[in-house]
């Protein structure tokens, strides 16, 4: 018996090694990716498609960030027990359906002991868990990089078209995505409709992180043979701003100038922006930020036809009277797009009429 027990203590423990993963790498090979920063540095930006599983929360992480300029020992001490806690009601709730072939990916800041800690806890119950290499901030680095890459590649062909305030951009991109061609959607990126009726369409608006961050991925996903079409953008679309390789991508870019006859213009403002109406006070407000460019005067008149719910005429004026003044035409001193080398009428903004010019520039490009 004591020769046995002898035998049985030199057994060594079973080790569960963590592999670390680095980048580039094929997201879709995981069944999840987990994000185990605090929810505040998730908001920020992530990684897409990632689940956000704190092992500390934001108070936390204060709380033991503080304590390590006092004591680095007792501040691991105190990270160690919070993540436990944590990763346990992880594996109570997130975690407690996922199959034994379950093979997450995990990342923290660095890769470091929020990231580790929580994957040898699911490496330690049989699950193929990995760790990124040096976390969201190896991943921001390779997107970065990566972005530029994709953007400066000789073979990149990019469209864009171009045209006065609502001559119905946004709703070409549509209707090309819908005769299946690839499109870059910069004001749904950016969550705003880029003029100073541009509120953001719903919530708010990305970071500019989270901003790169999707348009990496919506590039990343598209066959880079192939026409990318978008729209004319100012560098800064909201609070956000395009990255310099995409500016400068633009700038050398075809550009196509849409034409749509102004009452058809003022229809297309009014079916896109009714929440205006529905909340006048809201854009009379707005306004106030046009009396020094335009003049008290006008900006009266047009505050005036808004309380009088003369809708029409503020729009004839303020698309004749703003907009087409500020128009900066491509090709011209001060604009970074090229020369339009085509043109295309719209009849109206009925959806056929857009259809029916996708068909005509997917026919000539």
């Amino acid at each position: 018996m004591l020769a046995l027990a002898q035998r049985a203590h030199c057994i060594p423990p079973r080790v569960h090694y963590i592999e670390s993963i680095s980048l580039p790498l094929e997201l879709n090979d995981f069944s999840e990716i987990i994000d185990v920063r605090s929810p505040s540095e998730f908001a920020v930006d992530h990684i897409p498609g990632a689940t956000n599983l704190p092992v500390l929360s934001d108070e936390e992480r204060m709380r033991v960030g503080k304590l390590y300029k006092q004591s680095p020992f007792e501040a691991r001490r105190l990270g160690a027990a919070l993540i436990s806690v944590n990763a346990g009601n992880h594996l109570l709730n997130h975690l407690s359906g996922k199959p034994a072939d379950y093979t997450p990916l995990l990342y923290c800041w660095r890769g470091g002991m929020r990231s580790r800690s929580f994957t040898h806890i699911l490496s330690s119950i049989g699950w193929e868990a990995k760790v990124l290499d040096g976390g969201y901030r190896a991943f921001r680095k390779f997107l970065v990089e990566d972005l530029a890459q994709q953007l400066n590649a000789p073979s990149l062909k990019i469209v864009v078209l171009s045209g006065l305030t609502g001559v119905g951009k946004t709703r070409m991109l549509q209707a090309l995505k819908n005769c299946g061609q690839q499109i870059l959607d910069l004001e749904h990126l950016a969550n705003h409709k880029g003029s100073l009726l541009g509120d953001p369409t719903t919530g708010c608006q990305p970071s500019q992180k989270e901003f790169e961050t999707k348009l990496w991925h919506t590039l990343s996903n598209f066959d880079q043979s192939q026409i990318i079409w978008t729209e004319a953008e100012s560098n800064r679309i909201g609070k956000v701003h395009c990255p310099p390789a995409l500016w400068q991508k633009l700038s050398s870019a075809t550009v196509v100038q849409l034409e749509l006859p102004v009452e058809e213009r003022i229809r297309l403002l009014k079916q896109d922006y009714p929440h205006f109406s529905d909340s006048p006070e809201s854009l009379i407000e707005l306004l106030q930020a046009l009396r020094r460019l335009r003049g008290n005067q006008q900006v009266d008149q047009w505050q005036d036809a808004i309380k009088n719910n003369d809708w029409d005429a503020f729009l004839r004026s303020i698309l004749i009277d703003h907009y087409d003044l500020s128009y900066r035409q491509p090709g011209e001193e001060g604009s970074i797009y090229q020369a339009p080398k085509h043109a295309l009428p719209i009849k109206s903004i009925l959806e056929e009429d857009f259809l029916d010019g996708a068909n005509q520039l997917i026919k000539q490009f």
